[in-house]
């Protein structure tokens, strides 16, 4: 039986986590932390994880980014290994995320989609291809209006994994307003669309001369995102110090 702290647990991904544990003989949620410290769980919330004494053998977070940081220096301390699924974080957060792992094992991903993730595979295997034959790389990403990062942690991750495939280094570009010329052929587009109850939504696009091959992942509720973490925590529970992210966990 793997013992959680869910870090975030009265936020919506932390209800849809908490009622997926429920169920699964294998996880076991002992403790919750969040700033709304309210009873809405059969386990004890903390409004501060220092307060936290729960024996437990992972921590799942899926809060905010402010929150980070306090996090980072709790699962150090504690050598606690944290599934971190928080996106929006800063450069020097990211650094921090890279020395935690250093005392515990940290496993980071912007998506926890199994389907993202084998997306992001495919794509390095199409750009290896078509970005050398002169095909413009776009992305465009579609969230719920109440997300407050754009664009997306998932969109960035995807044109990392596109960059990642190729010999030379392609420039992020999020807004073409501002000057007037025309695309150069070293870039990837970034654009973010916000509105409605959309779960999330990525399309990645190479358009050629005279064709466009297209690849879309589209989330039709958070639940995949929950089952992502929980496999994750499953798999990061015993592991000793390092980086992980979902491709460890699916093996792909």
């Amino acid at each position: 039986m793997v013992k959680v702290i869910m870090h975030g647990c009265n936020g919506k991904m932390g209800q849809v986590i908490t009622r997926m544990a429920a169920s699964d003989p294998e996880l076991k949620i002992v403790a919750g932390v969040d700033a709304r410290a309210q009873a809405l769980n059969d386990y004890p919330v903390f409004g501060d994880i220092s307060d936290c004494d729960a024996e437990a053998d992972v921590v799942i977070d899926f809060s905010n980014a402010a929150a980070v940081d306090h996090l980072l220096d709790w699962c150090q301390e504690k050598q606690m290994p944290v599934v971190l699924c928080t996106t929006g974080l800063s450069e020097e957060q990211l650094k921090k995320v890279e020395d935690a792992a250093k005392r515990t094992a940290v496993l980071k991903s912007a998506n926890m989609s199994l389907g993202v993730n084998l997306l992001m595979k495919l794509l390095q295997d199409a750009a290896k291809v078509l970005a050398p034959e002169g095909f413009d790389m776009e992305i465009v990403e579609r969230h719920h209006n109440q997300k407050v990062d754009a664009p997306s942690g998932t969109a960035i991750a995807l044109a990392d994994a596109l960059n990642g495939a190729l010999e030379e280094d392609y420039e992020y570009v999020y807004d073409r307003s501002g000057q007037r010329k025309k695309r150069d052929s070293h870039e990837i587009g970034i654009s973010a669309v916000r509105g409605g109850t959309i779960v999330g939504e990525h399309e990645v696009i190479f358009a050629g001369e005279d064709e466009v091959i297209e690849f879309k992942h589209t989330a039709y509720s958070k639940a995949l995102f929950a089952k992502g973490a929980v496999a994750a925590a499953k798999f990061l529970a015993g592991k000793g110090p390092g980086r992980y992210d979902m491709s460890d966990v699916i093996q792909l």
